[in-house]
């Protein structure tokens, strides 16, 4: 009989690229007793663009054995203020990953396991699940969430564990800069929540979000 995972999309969060270009993220979090996860909870968060990058990883690598469930389609018309929109997109990714996680097969690939629990960015799994870097799979998802806990002296030691130093080390989300939160306030039910903003993040029109 197959453990249970359980699975939670929540708390958009707009985060801005420079004045103009900004998207919205999503928390992830996973409880599971199941033996194919080492970690039994976990939090992350990922973008839009992330979760394509996921189905198109799990698609390849079943060999389309099975057919993958579909994502919320891309809505070139998305709107960063519009809760409606936002809801209906946490809604369908949750679908997803809900579907994704029932299928044995699905949950024996790396790359499911690094997109749900670990900090990487997506050419940082790629290389991981590659077996091309010099942590595995296990550490890269034992890693997360650990900077709270850490040292200063810790800490760095570690950032050169989810950020190599290599040419797109840059790419590590939490080293950069220009990455800021512009809407914190969420209540936990999907169907609820509230984007808050600056005076300058009122100027964001509808058009400038990107996935």
């Amino acid at each position: 009989m197959q453990q249970p995972v359980s699975v939670w999309v929540r708390d958009p969060r707009i985060r801005k690229n420079d004045f103009w270009h900004a998207y919205i993220d999503y928390e992830i979090c996973l409880h599971t007793d199941s033996v194919c996860f080492t970690k039994k909870i976990s939090c992350v968060r990922r973008r839009y663009s992330e979760f394509v990058w996921l189905r198109q990883k799990l698609q390849k690598n079943s060999l389309l054995m099975i057919q993958l469930p579909e994502l919320p389609p891309k809505n070139p018309f998305f709107c960063l203020n519009n809760a409606q929109q936002i809801a209906e997109r946490i809604a369908g990714l949750q679908k997803f990953l809900e579907q994704i996680l029932q299928s044995p097969l699905l949950l024996s690939d790396s790359c499911l396991h690094l997109f749900l629990q670990s900090e990487l960015s997506v050419s940082k799994m790629e290389a991981c699940a590659s077996g091309k870097t010099h942590y595995s799979v296990a550490q890269a998802v034992q890693h997360c969430g650990r900077r709270r806990f850490l040292s200063e002296g810790d800490l760095q030691k570690d950032l050169c564990i989810s950020c190599e130093s290599d040419s797109d080390s840059s790419e590590c989300r939490d080293q950069d800069p220009r990455v800021k939160d512009v809407a914190i306030n969420k209540k936990e039910s999907t169907a609820s929540f509230d984007l808050m903003g600056t005076s300058q993040e009122e100027t964001l029109s509808c058009s400038s979000g990107s996935d």
